[in-house]
């Protein structure tokens, strides 16, 4: 195979889903509506949670910062892939497939991290109750969001930065609608044992670890639950973490489904189409999942939007 010098790269091609024009157009529509979706509902809830001073609570505000990661984590594979279809050309450069990746695993990994975050408020809400208040206060809880969009940034940098030292084959297709970190080392012609080894490091550091937080919170939890006698004040303790679970579930069960997936069948469409599941289906629903189990959410974002009809309707009022 003929090798490249990676200072000579100048783009990457994304193979994508399909080549049919038709395909492409139901595509294109169905990625157009979810990014809608997915944007202008974890916008929603931001401004209904800054808007709201009932809102103003820990639990809230980390649900705040995890929409504003799920937007982020959106805008950073579904724009270029509508630009993709729309224009019929599957170039990203070197410098945008870099870029891609970086913005990829910090707000990958902020979801890993307020996830776990959000664990741990409900565990103190839940098995401290008396203690909540004092320890869960304002100044830890922006503390505890800045920590986690630092540790992401950071996290982002060692995979991002080996990337450069690789030199890279003339076959640079990448069987992908995103520039998946995995897919680009495959290309490479250079030795990728040190690529490997900091990818599967950072995994499991802002992966693995979070996840066990989670798990060790949530065994908490439930234990504390089950000791509450009466079967109202169950139903009340597992409301207060159960759009959370939710959440959980579907961000965990996709990502380790596309891992797993991909382990047993590497490149596979079924790989491709489980990336969808985590990097645009769940981010969408998560709007859905907190509004709907939420009476408080739900009606800050109906203020939210009741103040928005009348300004629309004063300007309409103006016009001849």
């Amino acid at each position: 195979m003929e090798r490249g010098n990676q200072t000579g790269v100048e783009n990457f091609i994304l193979l994508g889903f399909t080549d049919d024009p038709d395909l492409q157009s139901l595509l294109f529509g169905l990625f157009l509506f979810m990014y809608l979706v997915t944007v202008l509902g974890n916008l929603l809830i931001i401004l209904a949670t800054i808007s709201d001073s009932h809102l103003h609570t820990p639990m809230y505000f980390f649900l705040s910062n995890l929409s504003l990661a799920d937007i982020g984590f959106t805008s950073t594979t579904i724009p270029k892939a509508l630009r993709n279809i729309q224009t019929q050309s599957r170039v990203i450069t070197f410098a945008g497939c870099i870029t891609q990746i970086c913005f990829f695993f910090v707000f990958g990994c902020q979801d890993n991290l307020l996830l776990a975050v959000m664990a741990y408020d409900r565990f103190m809400a839940i098995c401290h109750p008396l203690h909540y208040v004092s320890i869960m206060n304002p100044r830890l809880c922006q503390l505890m969001a800045l920590g986690s969009w630092l540790i992401s940034i950071l996290g982002s940098l060692p995979d991002t930065l080996t990337i450069l030292r690789l030199s890279f084959c003339t076959n640079r297709k990448i069987p992908h609608f995103f520039c998946d970190l995995s897919e680009v080392l495959k290309l490479a012609c250079s030795d990728t044992l040190i690529n490997n080894i900091v990818l599967y490091s950072v995994t499991i550091i802002l992966g693995i670890f979070p996840l066990t937080g989670i798990l060790l919170s949530y065994s908490q939890i439930f234990s504390s639950i089950l000791r509450i006698s009466s079967d109202r004040g169950k139903y009340k303790a597992f409301s207060t973490c159960g759009s959370h679970l939710l959440v959980v579930s579907l961000f965990y069960g996709t990502s380790l489904g596309v891992y797993f997936n991909s382990v047993a069948t590497p490149s596979s469409r079924m790989s491709l189409m489980a990336s969808v599941m985590y990097t645009m289906v769940t981010p969408m629903l998560n709007p859905f999942i907190y509004s709907l189990r939420n009476r408080n959410i739900k009606v800050a974002m109906g203020k939210v939007l009741r103040k928005m009809v009348p300004l629309n309707e004063n300007v309409d009022a103006r016009l001849p």
